[in-house]
């Protein structure tokens, strides 16, 4: 294959991401989107097989033996994956996306039909250091994402005394070795303070994500695809394919401006979140503000069926209580059982709604929500006190009122959506218990607020089953 064909090919493949990810941007569009980046990807790989690079006979069965392997591993995991464990799966794809920029890098390094000189190798030398840093950051920190994601880790921040001198003081190390690494003259001497970098990077990408709290989570996992992105064109520097140099620039910046999205509606700043987000264990609270005062109402599935039957206008507000229960297709039923009884029903989504960006977006879409009435947070705030009835399904701190009207309060200034300004509120959960902030609500005991306690997916159908009687 020529390369000119090669470089077409290659252009061809980074105007159909460029389009992905222009549909993905949209709920009514990313089917088209993914279908855009499953050709301009297939296009990419062909193009790279067939490149003359490559073409020993080989190179070709060992590449297309290890391609067999991984495609296998990847559709195993998409076809056993839960829609509940898709934030651990994206963490887990980003850490192999770093373990492969590390892995290349080193492979690089020690490559004996490299006879780079002068500028050419420190240039080359300088994209293998910063490739391996970037990939073994991405690896470690997305590891311990998937295991916070998961539960295997503790959610809760790990603040060590001087975190912030100790990463400082990584960056010096690690910036003085990288000068070891240029100077030295043999690959004996540079592998030496390339792993000591890699080991120092590694202990970096576990002690930056340790330090972030569990309520910051959706900030990380868009914080790490970002890195992933990096990480990528980091590679493509080192293979000299321009291909991954555009895809890994456009994951990477796209990546870093859905972080700043995210935290702009948790009102925080990234160099905080960085720094050590708030969050703790569920349950516990960490406020430092006065308890809310006040009683809780309990009601049954009957008196929720009956309020839904009397409401004119009611917002359904999903979290990640409704994706544990997976209970998004009995929300759909009720809303469809509603909208037959002219209720006008409509979802509100606010923006770090679950524990990975779009997570609810996604449920909804599986459930085959129309997309018409899945309203993002800006788009219904204004519409809640023209509201009958507000349902949160699993919901906690993007609910919570403390964030407008306790200034004391951790999640002060947060933008909410504000369900307590519906005529009735309903609040679906298993216990009292605050969510990943640990900051109490006192939604709760509003007076015109009731609360509906056990697993959402069973009491929805209980809801739907009075509904339908």
């Amino acid at each position: 294959m020529s390369q000119g064909l090669i470089t077409v090919s290659y252009i061809g493949a980074t105007i159909l991401f460029i389009l992905s990810l222009g549909g993905l941007s949209n709920p009514e569009t990313a089917r088209r989107g993914n279908l855009f980046g499953i050709i301009g990807m297939t296009l990419a790989v062909l193009a790279t097989l067939l490149s003359s690079r490559l073409s020993g006979a080989s190179n070709l069965v060992i590449i297309l033996v290890a391609m067999a392997i991984g495609g296998s591993v990847g559709v195993f995991a998409a076809i056993r994956v839960k829609m509940t464990q898709m934030p651990e799966l994206v963490a887990l794809m980003h850490s192999l996306v770093g373990l492969a920029a590390v892995l290349v890098g080193y492979a690089n390094y020690i490559d004996p039909s490299s006879h780079l000189t002068g500028a050419e190798k420190t240039i080359h030398e300088m994209e293998i250091y910063i490739g391996v840093l970037i990939g073994a950051v991405t690896f470690s920190g997305s590891v311990i994402a998937f295991g916070k994601l998961a539960g295997r880790i503790s959610g809760k921040p790990l603040t060590l005394p001087g975190r912030h001198q100790f990463n400082f003081g990584l960056l010096i190390v690690t910036v003085m070795l990288g000068k070891v690494f240029l100077n030295a003259s043999t690959i004996g001497a540079g592998m030496t303070p390339l792993l000591l970098m890699t080991l120092l990077a590694l202990v970096f990408g576990v002690h930056m994500v340790m330090a972030i709290g569990g309520a910051d989570m959706p900030v990380v996992v868009s914080m790490l695809n970002s890195y992933s992105g990096w990480a990528a064109a980091a590679t493509g520097f080192m293979l000299s394919n321009d291909l991954l140099i555009v895809v890994g620039a456009l994951v990477g910046s796209s990546g870093a401006i859905l972080s700043y999205i995210m935290c702009r509606a948790m009102n925080r700043k990234f160099l905080s979140v960085i720094g050590g987000g708030f969050g703790t264990d569920g349950g516990s609270t960490t406020s430092s503000a006065a308890a809310p005062a006040g009683e809780v109402v309990a009601v049954t599935a009957l008196e929720t069926a009956e309020l839904l039957r009397e409401a004119k206008n009611v917002i359904i507000v999903p979290g990640y209580g409704m994706a544990v229960a997976q209970a998004q297709h009995t929300v759909f039923e009720i809303t469809k059982l509603l909208r037959s009884k002219n209720i006008n029903v409509r979802f509100a989504i606010h923006p770090v709604a679950g524990r990975m960006p779009g997570h609810m977006n996604v449920l909804l879409a599986e459930a085959k929500v129309p997309y018409d009435i899945v309203m993002e947070m800006d788009e219904i705030n204004d519409d809640f006190p023209t509201t009958d009835v507000t349902m949160v399904i699993g919901a906690n701190d993007i609910v919570n009122p403390s964030a407008m009207e306790d200034p004391n309060s951790p999640i002060a200034g947060m933008p909410v959506l504000e369900v307590w300004k519906s005529e009735t509120s309903i609040v679906m959960k298993r216990s009292m218990a605050s969510g990943y902030a640990g900051v109490d609500n006192p939604l709760f005991y509003k007076e015109n607020n009731r609360m509906l306690f056990g697993d959402a997916k069973k009491m929805l159908d209980e809801v739907l089953t009075h509904l339908r009687a």
